[in-house]
């Protein structure tokens, strides 16, 4: 059977709309609003571009990079633009390998012989395992996880529309959200079909194709989740007391700047752009080849800036006009929320609860697509399946996870022995299965696969390469002096410089890949396992 011809975006709109629709979900509705407000509103912005600045954007345009070069997954991608064994790989295989074996003098067996085990794959398969580990993986975990969130979007747009929403208290909307995530009897088949609804949703998306699926609905759900966080904007800032909402977002209080705040603002920034998933890879391997990568991964990053500027400025007026406190994830978005609507003056109560948990299923679906296309992706590049089949399986695997994942929020009671297995290989003490997976893709493989993407553009495959291929796009703007672009004399002649030693974005981007990158990541990754601790 003859393998399907790889499909391409139709044009620059579809393609930032599909990858703004990776990076735009559920964490720039309620946990970028959130942190901002914690540690320091405006000031905490400022903080949280500069991270973008220094880990979001140069590991964006690597892997946007390693896609359109390849034209291949993540797997793929790094066999294809080095050799599939090295001297790279033999180091990263002896560092597990050296790794495991202190494990086990420690007396970590299970994750010891797992590290050990590891590492033997990366010796014996080189940079296709490295792939899989850090771009196939990550996304076949979250999805089956974030399944489930998304799950929940849904069964509540279906509890809004029909009146069940109608909460006085935040103790009410507590107890109904608790059938979710304490699931029984009943409940426990509810969990499971809004999670099997999302994925179904997900893979009829997949199914149709890049142009005639991804690119054709994230053009029509994009502007449409726009649209309706701008009028729970302008409902918002309506109400009497919004200001007390919008100050505690946006007030610039830079004396919550800490180390703390800087760890939070560099975790969510690396995050929120989807990096380390392998989205962002595969997604370039679908990039013609006079795309502008740098243009594109700045439009990136405004757009998903932006959505999570509107939606802090639609959520906490409400939330502060009705009386209430903010909350962090579940318990603002599906306790304080939906109360504080039912609410709001003038009554609509329902119609506010639809619109605000429809853009939140938006924002759901348009990253679980990008997480599925990633490991359909995969399946596609590696054999001669169709597409068709490749989603229909993919969907299959990770809905099968994620079913005893929607029983398994809160705690292991509907998988016994389960969480005694983790324990005894992980030492993972997490309440469920569902912390279970988020710790173990948040905290150890995201910033992995980004830590890799960086020093396989910067050490392995080579800048000069990388560079060649972004000037495919960009032009020769890039070699430019930096501050001569900002001040936008660089068609002035006066003002064009040469030589090595100016500061042009190509040699910022290459600094930064090779080192300040790198380094970033490692600190937050360590940090974050608890390896190291700055706060």
């Amino acid at each position: 059977m003859a393998k399907e011809a790889r499909e391409q975006w139709s044009g620059n709109w579809g393609f930032l709309m599909s990858l703004a629709g990776s990076a735009i979900g559920l964490g720039n509705i309620w946990k970028f609003p959130y942190i901002t407000g914690v540690y320091g509103g405006g000031a905490f912005v400022l903080l949280y571009l500069g991270c973008i600045a220094l880990v979001g954007l140069p590991i964006t345009i690597c892997e946007l990079t390693l896609g359109r070069a390849s034209g291949k997954n993540p797997i793929a991608a790094y066999a294809t633009l080095a050799a599939p064994r090295s001297t790279w790989t033999e180091a990263i295989a002896g560092l597990l390998l050296l790794t495991g074996a202190v494990l086990i003098t420690f007396e970590h067996y299970g994750v010891g012989f797992l590290t050990i085990i590891l590492g033997l794959f990366a010796l014996w398969k080189g940079w296709r395992f490295i792939g899989f580990i850090c771009g196939v993986l990550p996304p076949f975990l979250i999805l089956a996880y974030y399944g489930v969130v998304g799950g929940w979007t849904i069964i509540y747009i279906i509890r809004a529309l029909s009146g069940q929403l109608n909460f006085a208290a935040p103790e009410d909307a507590i107890a109904a959200f608790s059938t979710l995530e304490s699931p029984q009897g009943r409940y426990c088949l509810y969990a499971i079909a809004g999670q099997l609804g999302f994925m179904v949703l997900c893979g009829a998306v997949v199914w149709a194709g890049v142009k005639k699926g991804i690119e054709r609905w994230s053009k029509i759900l994009m502007p449409m989740l726009f649209a309706l966080v701008a009028i729970l904007i302008l409902r918002g800032i309506s109400l009497p007391d919004a200001a007390r909402g919008l100050k505690f977002f946006l007030y610039p209080d830079f004396s919550k700047l800490n180390a703390e705040a800087f760890l939070v603002a560099l975790g969510h920034a690396f995050f929120t752009l989807s990096l380390g998933m392998g989205i962002t890879i595969v997604y370039g391997s679908y990039l013609k080849k006079d795309t502008d990568i740098v243009r594109s991964s700045l439009q990136l990053i405004g757009l998903d800036t932006l959505i999570a500027m509107m939606a802090g400025v639609a959520i906490f007026p409400v939330v502060f006009a009705m009386g209430f406190e903010p909350a962090a994830g579940p318990g603002l978005t599906f306790h304080i929320l939906p109360t504080a609507f039912n609410l709001l003056p003038g009554g609509l109560g329902a119609m506010w609860n639809t619109m605000f948990f429809l853009a939140l299923a938006i924002a759901a679906l348009t990253s679980g697509v990008s997480l599925l296309e990633v490991v359909v992706s995969a399946i596609l590049d590696s054999s001669d399946m169709r597409r068709h089949h490749a989603v229909l399986l993919s969907v299959a695997a990770i809905s099968l996870v994620g079913m005893v994942v929607a029983v398994s929020v809160s705690n292991w009671e509907h998988v016994p022995g389960v969480d005694a297995l983790f324990m005894h290989i992980f030492s993972f003490s997490g309440a469920s299965m569902f912390d279970f997976l988020d710790q173990i893709s948040s905290n150890w493989l995201l910033p992995l696969s980004g830590f890799v993407s960086a020093v396989f553009v910067g050490w392995v495959w080579g800048i000069d390469k990388a560079m060649a291929e972004i000037r495919e796009g960009a032009g020769s703007e890039l070699d430019e002096s930096a501050i001569v672009l900002l001040a936008g004399l660089h068609r002035d002649e006066r003002y064009r410089r040469g030589g090595i030693f100016h500061l042009s974005p190509a040699i910022l981007f290459g600094i930064f890949v090779r080192l300040v990158t790198p380094i970033l990541v490692l600190v937050t990754f360590l940090n974050a396992i608890g390896v190291i601790k700055l706060v």
